[in-house]
């Protein structure tokens, strides 16, 4: 029973790869507009930034993916960097036992995505699918000499669509899906950044 419905399913995911293929590849990235990026300036900057160890992983479903997490790594070094909330960033142990975490969580935002992929593979298109990715965005401080990390969240969203259907209504077309993933990862970091430094137990 487990061989005829794995065959279904890889049956069915090629038949929505050729419909993709004979509309040109023509799969629309969109990114969430309600995630808007905070400008470094607004962040609240310590009097006396110390250096701190940065970790970051960028996980799907939870899972470490090395790929992407060395796509973004060095965007998401310099942006905190950048911040103006550390004197230095690295990713060694620094001396006060500061340590940044910033994990980025690619979640399905829906179950039904293989069902719409499979009702545009056999429509050619026509029906129209769009399918989104739920990015959870965590940062996770210890402050030096402390046992309590604080712990900030974010969450973000790119939409694709393949054939027939406009993008959702509160999003942003980009050119590609790896400058979809760039903005995006930019604008949910600063989010998560933006409530550390205003938290008044970080220091």
């Amino acid at each position: 029973m487990f061989a005829l419905r794995e065959r279904a399913r890889q049956a069915a995911l090629g038949m929505f790869l050729a419909a993709t293929a004979l509309l040109g590849g023509c799969a629309s990235a969109y990114l969430d507009a309600s995630t808007k990026e905070v400008p470094a300036a607004q962040f609240k900057k310590p009097a006396s930034p110390g250096p701190v160890q940065l970790l970051f992983d960028f996980q799907t479903k939870g899972v470490s993916n090395a790929q992407a997490t060395n796509l973004l790594r060095e965007r998401v070094v310099a942006q905190v960097k950048a911040s103006g909330l550390f004197s230095e960033v690295g990713s060694a142990a620094v001396p006060s036992g500061a340590m940044l975490s910033i994990t980025l969580n690619n979640v399905p935002m829906s179950d039904d995505a293989f069902a719409k992929g499979f009702l545009t593979g056999l429509t050619f298109g026509l029906a129209g699918t769009q399918v989104g990715d739920g990015y959870v965005c965590t940062a996770t401080y210890r402050a030096p000499g402390t046992d309590q990390p604080l712990v900030k969240k974010a969450r973000h969203a790119i939409y694709t669509t393949v054939g027939a259907t406009g993008g959702p209504a509160n999003a942003v077309k980009m050119p590609d899906h790896k400058e979809a993933a760039f903005q995006m990862t930019t604008q949910v970091v600063s989010n998560v950044l933006n409530d550390l430094s205003q938290d008044a137990n970080f220091k």
